[in-house]
């Protein structure tokens, strides 16, 4: 599902303008963006939460060469589906 899709379902189901329903997608993937920028979570209780975690420093190999490279360490945003939200 491509955003623009996901605007058009919000509109339907909300039952509100497509502009409305996607300045409440744009407003909510900011919050979340700016909370995890600050090392906060994001728990939407049942639904799942928004987390950041630190990749640890690692080997890897350059796939154009084949030599061996030390990817460096970073922290990344990983989500953890909640229990309402299994398949």
């Amino acid at each position: 599902m491509t955003k623009e899709e996901l605007v058009r379902a919000i509109t339907k189901k909300a039952d509100v303008h497509q502009h409305i329903a996607k300045k409440c997608l744009e407003a909510f993937l900011e919050t979340v963006k700016e909370a995890v920028s600050k090392n906060d979570e994001v728990r939407l209780v049942g639904w799942g939460k928004f987390a950041v975690i630190e990749r640890k420093k690692r080997k890897g190999r350059d796939p154009r060469t084949g030599k061996e490279i030390i990817i460096p360490a970073k922290k990344v945003v990983r989500f953890y589906p909640g229990k309402n939200l299994t398949l």
